[in-house]
């Protein structure tokens, strides 16, 4: 594992709006059963087989917001196990909505920092590593509490099995410039666009979000990064 460098603390709102009946009732009821064990960092990797008996892939959304995008990839990648990280009560709250709905037994929760749980999980395991819209921090002050960052250029690294892809999507102009930047620095990865359309246009296994149809609406435009580990 890479040298800790992450921020333990979580910043920002964990809640939005209250809770919808249903979604309370599975907050208490399913995400028990889907949530990630942690243990303690002495007991070693996280067993992702445990996790998923039978699952022969795996991948790792960080920050999944509603989950739309989460939900969507498990039901179309029905033997691969999938873990999702959102810290917003509200989010982890409609994403188990869309598992209910969708009887998907290939997800698994983290509720919470998804840094801690990013270094507990095995070297070069995962197939794909997703970070779509992250909270872009605008404040100079604040660009250290941003996701993309050496540490996690690392990790995704450390993560993602040769040729497995890492695939990150923002709105905002000067959060697709940093992480531009720093995969620039990250030589184990390489970005697989050789045209403008391969970052402008979002490919057809790469569902759209509400985040990114708003955006949209708003008149920005996303960007599609997809870097391939070397």
């Amino acid at each position: 594992m890479t040298e800790k460098s992450y921020i333990p603390r979580l910043y920002g709102r964990q809640q939005d709006k209250p809770l919808k009946p249903r979604q309370a009732r599975l907050m208490e009821s399913l995400l028990p059963r889907l949530a990630v064990p942690m243990g303690e960092p002495m007991d070693g990797p996280i067993d992702l087989k445990a996790l998923f008996p039978k699952a022969d892939d795996y991948a790792l959304e960080v920050g999944f917001g509603g989950g739309e995008h989460l939900a969507w990839q498990a039901a179309q990648r029905p033997a691969t196990g999938f873990i999702g990280a959102e810290p917003f009560n509200n989010g982890v709250a409609k994403l188990l909505v869309h598992i209910d709905e969708g009887g998907l037994e290939n997800v698994r929760v983290h509720h919470g920092d998804a840094r801690p749980l990013i270094e507990r999980l095995p070297d070069g395991a995962l197939s794909t590593v997703y970070v779509l819209h992250p909270d872009p921090w605008p404040k100079k002050r604040h660009h250290k509490r941003r996701m993309i960052s050496p540490w996690f250029f690392a990790e995704a690294a450390r993560l993602l099995k040769p040729g497995g892809e890492l695939r990150i999507a923002s709105d905002i102009r000067d959060y697709i410039r940093w992480t531009l930047m720093h995969a620039q620095n990250a030589s184990d990865f390489e970005w697989t666009a050789t045209r403008a359309a391969d970052w402008k246009v979002r490919p057809d296994d790469w569902p759209q979000t509400r985040y990114e149809a708003k955006s949209i609406r708003e008149g920005r435009e996303p960007a599609y990064l997809v870097f391939r580990r070397i």
